[in-house]
């Protein structure tokens, strides 16, 4: 059975950040891979990310991996393929598609989740996991990484304007359901396939251009993966 999925809204930690506490077990060690940082702040990425997660009582481990040449050391995807919990950094989702995309650490991330370990991602790197990746500067699609092929995801939906939602909505082919997560908030998929949602915001979910509930969400990921 897979393990726990974590969408998350934003790449915010803090005080407000009450959606990362149950995510994680108290004591274990969290693998975090602040990639989609490396051209932007990644030392303050992982510094707070690892001051909030210290005080949620989890153990920090980082995953030094900022370029394609990285996600080949096997000493890394061994790391990664053991990991029990994982925290994918959001940051450039084109420079994190380009260093994981048919890599052994792509590979070792998947199989880890495969095999039971919860993998937390966050804002824009969570569309980069999708075949139909959004593109957060115009709403439009591009391609990801295809690891979820049933749904797309529009992190900081609260921020983006009526105009640019209905964009990518609409352009959605009619068998895509497309999600758009608030700051603040985790779509949460258990290892049974079930949704749930929880921080101080809202999931919003679409199905041929319509607004439907929670349990309008795939309970498959890629059926032709096999999750």
């Amino acid at each position: 059975m897979s393990g726990t999925l974590a969408l998350i809204g934003d790449s915010v930690f803090g005080e407000e950040s009450g959606h990362h506490r149950h995510l994680f077990d108290p004591g274990s060690t969290v693998h975090l891979l602040p990639t989609a940082m490396a051209y932007e702040d990644p030392a303050g990425a992982i510094a707070g990310a690892s001051d909030h997660l210290a005080k949620l009582d989890n153990e920090v481990r980082v995953l030094d991996v900022m370029k394609r040449a990285d996600s080949s050391d096997a000493a890394l995807a061994e790391q990664v393929r053991d990991a029990r919990a994982i925290y994918v950094i959001g940051g450039s989702p084109m420079h994190l598609r380009s260093v994981l995309k048919d890599t052994p650490l792509l590979d070792a991330l998947v199989g880890a989740w495969t095999h039971g370990a919860t993998v937390a991602v966050a804002a824009e790197s969570c569309s980069v996991l999708c075949s139909h990746m959004v593109d957060h500067r115009g709403g439009a699609f591009t391609v990801g990484l295809g690891l979820i092929t049933t749904l797309t995801v529009i992190p900081r939906f609260d921020r983006w304007s009526p105009d640019k939602r209905s964009r990518t909505i609409s352009l959605a082919p009619p068998e895509l359901v497309v999600v758009g997560i608030d700051e603040g908030t985790a779509l949460v998929r258990a290892p049974d396939g079930s949704w749930g949602v929880t921080g101080s915001g809202e999931v919003h979910v679409f199905a041929e251009g319509r607004r439907v509930d929670l349990d309008g969400l795939p309970r498959t990921l890629n059926p032709d993966a096999g999750f």
